[in-house]
């Protein structure tokens, strides 16, 4: 069964947010890398890499549902956050706005009848449960050490951790 055009259009916006996302996580990245927070940055590059994967997954299964993925330009990202709490802060509140979409793009799936496509973004309801869950522990992490320089140097360690996978 093909997609409809409906569910082509509302995927390939769908790529761009994935991508949005990435391009978002490049930026905190990079900020966080000038500020000597390798860490830090190595978890937003593995985030970001994480991101390009999701869009990847969606424009194949458009490919191979018979659609045609189509990308669309992206607004350049925000370049600089004031601390790490700041830039999780707003990373929580992305991830939340993409767990909208998700379910946008359920809810579309469920009223075209289009159960190959409701069954697809399952996986994508499960990782955003799992990407809000980890955000969130971090925001409650960062706000935990405060200022102590000497804890934000043992976060930053920890989650470089997450790079090296």
């Amino acid at each position: 069964m093909k997609l409809q055009d409906k569910l082509v259009d509302a995927l390939n916006v769908q790529i761009k947010e994935e991508l949005a996302s990435a391009y978002l996580y490049f930026a905190m990245a990079a900020d966080f890398e000038f500020k000597n927070r390798s860490g830090i940055s190595a978890w937003l590059k593995a985030q970001a890499r994480e991101e390009v994967n999701h869009a990847m997954r969606i424009y194949e299964y458009i490919n191979d549902r018979g659609g045609k993925a189509v990308l669309q330009a992206l607004d350049a990202p925000k370049a600089s956050w004031e601390s790490p709490a700041a830039a999780f802060e707003a990373a929580l509140k992305h991830e939340q706005y993409i767990s909208g979409c998700i379910d946008k793009l359920v809810k579309l799936s469920r009223e075209v009848g289009d159960n190959p496509t409701d069954v697809f973004l399952q996986w994508f309801v499960t990782e955003q449960v799992e990407e809000e869950k980890t955000t969130g522990d971090i925001v409650d992490l960062l706000h935990q050490v405060g200022d102590s320089k000497e804890a934000l140097f043992m976060v930053d360690r920890e989650l470089g951790a997450r790079g090296a996978e």
